[in-house]
């Protein structure tokens, strides 16, 4: 199992509740789930109720088939930041890089978000 992040991966679904999100295809220009980050592995998602303030940013886990998300990790949400009771409806599923797990140059250069300038020298290295 390995975290994996990509772009352009976005379904829909209609499931409801505090419970495992099953993915229902791809919309239109964007790739499944199970092509863009594959079964078995975990990713950042998003989850937005059209229509409605429902909304959900964390870590999950996919099936092996790719086709059913289990939300693992809840870092922001509509619900205090905590797992969001979904009510009906279609809802946007899609994979994110949650701003809290970034890690980025500032308009100086310097790294935001590192864990320590540590973290910097060895990324000046690697690049």
């Amino acid at each position: 199992m390995a975290l994996v992040i990509n772009d352009r991966v976005k379904e829909t679904s209609t499931s409801t509740g505090a419970s495992t999100f099953t993915l229902a295809g791809a919309q239109t220009g964007f790739d499944t789930f199970a092509a863009g980050i594959g079964g078995n592995n975990t990713t950042y998602y998003a989850i937005f109720n059209q229509g409605t303030n429902e909304w959900e940013v964390g870590l999950g886990t996919l099936n092996a088939g790719g086709t059913v998300l289990t939300r693992t990790t809840i870092l922001t949400s509509s619900n205090s930041d905590n797992i969001v009771t979904f009510t009906s409806g279609t809802k946007d599923v899609f994979c994110t890089l949650p701003a809290s797990k970034a890690v980025y140059l500032d308009s100086t250069g310097s790294p935001v978000g590192a864990a320590s300038d540590g973290f910097a020298v060895a990324m000046s290295i690697a690049l």
